[in-house]
């Protein structure tokens, strides 16, 4: 499926009172799950442990 059709397909799925800045917001969000899935695919994530041991080193600080 294209970007425009799922685009389209969002938009469908919302209820009809949505108003301009809904859709927005609604496809903004779909945007950035789109890039975390290619993030992911291309090998672009940072483990959960290193996260996490990072984070504790940050509190500590």
């Amino acid at each position: 499926m294209s970007t425009k059709e799922k685009a389209i397909e969002t938009i469908r799925e919302l209820p009809d009172d949505v108003d301009w800045s809904d859709i927005e917001n609604k496809i903004h969000f779909m945007s950035a799950i789109e890039q975390g899935r290619q993030d992911i695919r291309e090998g672009k994530v940072t483990p959960h442990k290193e996260v996490t041991g990072a984070l504790a080193e940050w509190i500590t600080q």
